[in-house]
């Protein structure tokens, strides 16, 4: 079938061009000599021209070309064919007839030349035409953006074979493209006239075509945006388009992360690496939220192991087998551990049995309000289990161990939160005397993890709503999942023994405002998904700190990361204190763990 439908095309293309050569020789000699006389010289030029084009459009490949996708550049070796063939036709009447009459070839010259191109690019033209139909009523656009991103994007909006879009307006903040039209759409104005545009050109549709925006410039223009109250999507990154991950059209909604105002850290990435390159790796937690990608921020540095740990099998199965099935790490070696940081004694043998240079501690629990009704359970993962693997590796001279810890920790009102000071005194008590560099970093609230509130508001949403604030006035704080898992790694490079980072992480965000926004990027209003306050939840404060007032370090050690020292039991009282969480019932237990990460009841070291 492919070789009938080829001679096809090719008879097809050899009656078009046997036309377009007759009636180019035709109107040649007509136009100067009305008297056509068809031998010798119009016989010449007509056979000359065909044939001398026919031998050079089949060693171009010109039959064999789709010319319904056909490009500027595929114009090239057409011009080429054409001139070659009309150079070939006036040597022909030099060896035939030792004269030429240059009038007539180059009106011959023209003719074929526009013919044979035109006949081609009406194939493209015919094609863009009968695919590019609407489907239905098209929703109007206002593209933000006249770079090279926005230029795909309305190309291949206008190209896409059943197209919904009519873009009707361009915004972008260069001075010198104001007024000027991209693909017959002009740029209107700047990103502080949005709302006026979008209600001058009954806009139904945002698209933010500036896929490489930095955080502080997509707030703003989100601010903007949101100001129309209408949907706003954004177009997909560059390198994705071009490495085939994504289609130009195929517009996402604005990431919660994306409108956060604030810069991701950058690493320094030669000391991690002289850190982690060629090392065997522990994560603990690894099939959690940060766990996972904790993991896959750590190969990026070539380690020789990484070895995967956690209490939940399908989390470990599932973030082993993404890991394994990405030929780009196929020279490391991944090890898959199921273990529960609370059982001391398989602790001790994997460690023991693995040697790793580097822990990353994940593994906790989290969740605020569920730890507050299992506060034994916050005890035994968050301060034992911490315990059990410090210890392990203090024994068995892991060169740095670095542990997550949370903004809740600081003067904690709550059990996960006390857990996780108390957690924290443990590593400190321990870097005074050990060769392992222990430290810790303090969170905010983590965008996008298991249980946190961005999925449980989309939930919501998807449900139909309402979405369930707990206070108007509640703020917190909080980073993505990469930033955290990045801060992780540097402050692994950075710890000297005791230590505690924390991000610089701007200012607080009302979960109010966020629960705006997540109902507006999800294509709706406040009044369609409803927000009702349900009420500050057990534990939960109105707002977080990331440090107490006597840890704070104003000056940052690196860009974007505070060091503080914090206060913590000595030895002794540590481990009698251990000794007493072990007897004491849960509302004791409770009370217990908070009174002493406040340190109330205990005398405080520095």
């Amino acid at each position: 079938m492919q070789n009938l439908n080829y001679r096809i095309r090719y008879f097809l293309f050899l009656i078009l061009d046997l036309f377009h050569a007759l009636v180019a020789v035709f109107i040649g000699y007509w136009l100067f000599n009305p008297s056509i006389t068809f031998f010798p010289s119009f016989t010449i030029s007509l056979v000359s021209l065909f044939f001398s084009y026919q031998i050079l459009s089949h060693f171009l490949h010109l039959s064999t070309r789709i010319w319904s996708v056909a490009s500027v550049r595929d114009l090239l070796p057409v011009t080429f064919a054409v001139n070659l063939s009309v150079l070939i036709t006036i040597l022909s009447q030099l060896l035939i007839q030792g004269s030429v009459d240059f009038r007539e070839i180059f009106v011959i010259w023209l003719i074929f030349y526009v013919l044979i191109g035109s006949s081609r690019f009406f194939i493209r033209v015919y094609r863009e035409v009968k695919d590019s139909q609407p489907l239905g009523q098209l929703k109007r656009v206002l593209v933000v953006g006249a770079g090279e991103a926005g230029t795909i994007l309305i190309r291949n909006i206008r190209k896409k074979r059943k197209h919904e879009y009519d873009v009707v307006a361009i915004v972008d903040d260069d001075p010198n493209k104001q007024h000027l039209s991209l693909w017959g759409v002009e740029v209107c104005g700047t990103t502080v006239e949005i709302p006026h545009i979008v209600q001058e050109k009954k806009v139904d549709i945002i698209i933010l075509a500036i896929p490489s925006l930095g955080k502080m410039e997509m707030q703003r223009i989100y601010e903007q945006c949101k100001r129309t109250k209408i949907k706003i999507k954004t177009m997909p990154k560059i390198e994705d388009v071009m490495t085939g991950k994504v289609a130009v059209h195929e517009m996402r909604e604005v990431k919660t992360e994306e409108l956060l105002g604030r810069e991701e850290i950058k690493l320094d990435m030669e000391a991690i690496s002289k850190k982690l390159l060629h090392k065997k790796i522990l994560v603990t937690g690894a099939g959690g939220s940060i766990g996972s990608e904790i993991c896959r921020q750590v190969l990026q540095f070539g380690p020789k192991q990484l070895i995967l740990l956690g209490h939940g099998e399908h989390s470990i199965y599932t973030i082993h087998l993404e890991l394994v099935e990405n030929n780009q790490f196929r020279n490391i070696e991944f090890v898959p551990i199921i273990a529960d940081v609370q059982d001391r004694k398989r602790i001790f043998e994997v460690i023991e049995q693995y040697k790793p240079d580097v822990i990353y501690h994940a593994a906790a629990h989290k969740h605020v309000p569920l730890m507050e009704v299992n506060p034994k359970e916050a005890v035994k993962n968050n301060i034992f289990g911490t315990k059990n693997v410090a210890d392990a590796a203090h024994h068995f001279s892991v060169s740095n161990f670095v542990m997550i810890s949370t903004d809740k920790a600081v003067n904690p009102t709550n059990v996960m939160g006390a857990t996780k000071r108390i957690a924290e005194m443990i590593i400190q008590n321990l870097a005074r005397n050990s060769d392992t560099n222990f430290a810790a970093v303090r969170f905010g609230n983590v965008l996008g993890s298991r249980g946190s509130v961005v999925p449980r508001f989309r939930e919501q949403i998807a449900s139909g709503g309402p979405v369930k604030v707990t206070h108007p006035e509640m703020t917190r704080y909080f980073m993505t999942i990469p930033e955290a898992s990045k801060l992780v790694l540097q402050a692994g490079v950075l710890a000297k023994g005791g230590e505690v980072f924390v991000l610089d992480m701007g200012e607080q965000i009302k979960i109010l405002d966020l629960a705006k926004n997540i109902i507006r990027l999800s294509g709706f209003t406040e009044e369609e998904i409803g927000i009702e306050f349900s009420g500050i939840r057990p534990g939960e404060k109105m707002y977080e700190e990331l440090l107490n007032s006597e840890e704070i370090q104003e000056e940052w050690i690196y860009p974007k990361i505070h060091i503080g020292k914090a206060h913590c039991l000595d030895e002794n009282q540590l481990l009698q204190l251990l000794e007493e969480l072990e007897t004491l019932d849960s509302q004791n237990l409770k009370q217990r763990v908070i009174d002493v990460a406040n340190g109330k009841g205990w005398f405080i070291n520095t």
